[in-house]
């Protein structure tokens, strides 16, 4: 049986992170630097639950769809997952997120960290959906 604790956590933690830099926008007793920073975090809680996912979803086409020859790389699970209708968002929208956790992983700033938090509600929105196939549970 899989345990999905970390998933969720991750998950979760994004998912706060970034309603709290939703918020943060239309604050002004927040300085640039704090925005900056609130941003910065949920482009490192996005890296953390994405990581997350991939490693769940290769145990699972593993584990429990009993695939063999599962490769180690997200781009590869994402078309598994895809072809086992794994997901509720298209191939092209799960490869969208690759791109941008690689673009991300050594820069937070500019264009590249904007992309990624365009990205962020439906990441968060495809992991939960991911999450509920995985763990035929509600998400809270």
């Amino acid at each position: 049986m899989i345990d999905y604790s970390k998933f969720k956590k991750s998950l979760k933690q994004l998912e706060l992170q970034f309603a709290n830099y939703q918020r943060s926008a239309g604050r002004t007793d927040l300085s640039t630097l704090d925005k900056e920073g609130i941003a910065e975090s949920v482009i490192q809680r996005f890296e953390t639950c994405y990581d997350c996912v991939w490693k769940h979803l290769k145990r699972y086409l593993v584990e429990t769809l009993g695939l063999p020859d599962v490769p180690n790389s997200p781009k590869p699970i994402f078309r598994l997952a895809a072809d086992n209708r794994l997901f509720r968002a298209s191939t092209e929208q799960w490869l969208g997120y690759a791109d941008a956790r690689i673009q991300t992983s050594h820069d937070y700033n500019g264009d590249k960290a904007q992309m990624a938090l365009a990205l962020m509600a439906d990441f968060i929105a495809d992991a939960i959906a991911l999450y509920q196939t995985l763990t035929e549970e509600t998400w809270e």
